[in-house]
């Protein structure tokens, strides 16, 4: 038994659904008349939509699995729809399959089983015409947000990055993609930052603290992804611990809310050799072993 609507779209009877769908949109996209002006081009796109409205309906599949070609008078498909005159195929499909589902070249537009959106945009997931690529931003950017550069395909390309944005998310870039036509979708990848360490909305930074202030307390001027701030340690702080600085953080796109920053107390021993040495000596005395 002949089955050449899988000859059609180039599939095996055996084909997944995913199969024939991927078949029919690299075919469709070849034949579209607003891309192939070649004569006959749009005849073949109707055939190919035609078997792909049978071959994608679990029914009228199974129902011509079971009949192959014999339905279309033991011809082939291609003989048959030529035949039959393409204006009126719909019809005719209608009648052998039972009704309903050959919308895809109906008279209101020619193509109504595409979205018209300026020419030839038209399948619902245009995923096959993007292109993927990764691109490293900085820290500073990531958290603030800003203008980047990336050289895609020998294009010089400058993309907007939004404040915030996280490890791993994905940004597309209108029209970047195959032939200008898809979009380029880019993973981004955040650099690691020598000063700051960030866990969600939260950053974290190590703070040097002299010895003096540490134990005695005072002020000290720290610098923040928003602006200098200074801050007062109190007397007897211990390395290690957090000092909190509520909404110095990174802002949330969702909530517009900052997060904090984390200021971990780090002391910063002085040079004993640059010491007086009778205080040197006198430290050596007197501080306690533990």
């Amino acid at each position: 038994m002949s089955n050449s609507l899988y000859e059609t779209l180039g599939v095996s009877e055996k084909a997944t659904g995913d199969e024939i769908k991927k078949a029919y949109r690299r075919l469709a996209r070849k034949y579209h008349p607003d891309i192939n002006k070649d004569p006959g081009a749009e005849d073949k796109f109707k055939e190919i939509n035609a078997a792909y409205e049978i071959l994608s309906d679990e029914k009228k599949r199974a129902q011509y699995d079971r009949h192959g070609d014999a339905m279309f008078g033991g011809q082939n498909f291609h003989d048959f729809a030529s035949s039959s005159g393409m204006g009126n195929l719909d019809e005719i499909l209608k009648n052998i399959f039972g009704g309903g589902g050959f919308g895809a070249f109906s008279s209101r537009g020619g193509f109504g089983g595409f979205r018209q959106t300026g020419g030839f945009s038209g399948f619902e997931d245009d995923e096959d015409l993007d292109s993927r690529a990764k691109v490293t931003i900085p820290f500073d950017v990531a958290v603030k947000g800003g203008e980047h550069s990336i050289n895609f395909n020998g294009e010089n390309i400058k993309i907007k990055i939004p404040n915030g944005i996280n490890d791993g998310e994905k940004l597309r870039i209108k029209g970047k993609g195959s032939g200008g036509r898809g979009d380029l979708i880019l993973t981004v990848n955040i650099a690691p930052s020598d000063e700051y360490e960030r866990d969600g909305d939260d950053l974290y930074k190590d703070v040097l603290i002299p010895l003096k202030t540490m134990m005695f307390g005072g002020k000290i001027d720290v610098k923040t992804p928003k602006k200098d701030v200074t801050i007062k340690i109190a007397e007897n702080s211990k390395s290690g611990q957090k000092i909190r600085l509520k909404g110095y953080g990174v802002q949330n796109r969702k909530s517009g809310i900052f997060g904090d920053l984390y200021l971990r107390a780090r002391v910063s021993l002085p040079d004993v050799n640059a010491l007086d040495g009778e205080l040197a000596e006198l430290m050596k005395q007197k501080l306690p072993e533990a």
